[in-house]
């Protein structure tokens, strides 16, 4: 008994710098992201979007599988430097489709405010979950049969409202995504602070992904209801 008693204590400590160590990288690398990101939306918000306006059916279901085959390539590598490079590229491109949307919301005379909440708003939204999520003892890993439930829920009502063009369900499907992303950035942490996710790259997309979604959504809800165009 007493190697048992010994080893135990050792175990438990390279087990926690092992969890300091990913979610450590995770937040680091999330920093980073935001810099592509940034850039590919200056660049998204002086580029002509006319070609997705002409078709927007077609271009919102390639823009789809564009979007999944970026995240199966990262995932597929995500044990190797090429990960984090296919992960910025990611951002970048991501950062780039924010175009239209932000040229909506600058087209409004208080839409710099907006974008300004929108910002602060996610950024207190991730701050609060990620506090929460790595001091609570609770183990939040019980979600994730929900979250995956849900994700196929959210996905089918996208792929239907691209068809359907309803603003009543638009409006559902950002508040929706909202509560979904920030359950999934709590899920997340909390899963590596409990040793469940041990990749850094793996958790910085699904964190990034989350709190993309937040923000954009979230500046989708302030526009419709306080976006002034005079």
């Amino acid at each position: 008994m007493q190697p048992n008693l010994q080893t135990t204590p050792s175990l438990n400590s390279a087990g926690a710098l092992t969890q300091n160590r990913v979610l450590r990288n995770t937040y680091a690398l999330l920093g980073v992201t935001m810099i592509p990101t940034v850039i590919g939306a200056f660049i998204g918000t002086n580029l002509s979007f006319s070609f997705m306006r002409a078709s927007p059916i077609m271009s919102s279901l390639l823009l789809l599988a564009v979007l999944y085959g970026m995240m199966f390539a990262i995932e597929k590598n995500k044990n190797s430097s090429v990960g984090v490079y296919l992960l910025l590229g990611f951002t970048l491109f991501m950062g780039i489709i924010l175009g239209p949307l932000l040229q909506v919301a600058l087209s409004f005379s208080n839409g710099a405010q907006l974008i300004a909440v929108a910002g602060g708003g996610t950024g207190i939204t991730f701050l609060a979950l990620a506090a929460f999520s790595a001091t609570t003892k609770r183990d939040l890993s019980g979600m994730s049969r929900f979250l995956f439930v849900g994700a196929i829920v959210l996905m089918v009502a996208v792929v239907a409202n691209i068809f359907l063009q309803m603003p009543a369900l638009q409006l559902a499907l950002s508040a929706a995504f909202i509560l979904f992303s920030s359950l999934i950035i709590a899920y997340t942490i909390n899963s590596i602070v409990h040793g469940g996710e041990t990749n850094y790259i793996s958790a910085t997309l699904s964190i990034y992904i989350s709190i993309y979604n937040i923000f954009s959504n979230l500046l989708n809800l302030l526009l419709v209801l306080t976006g002034n165009r005079d």
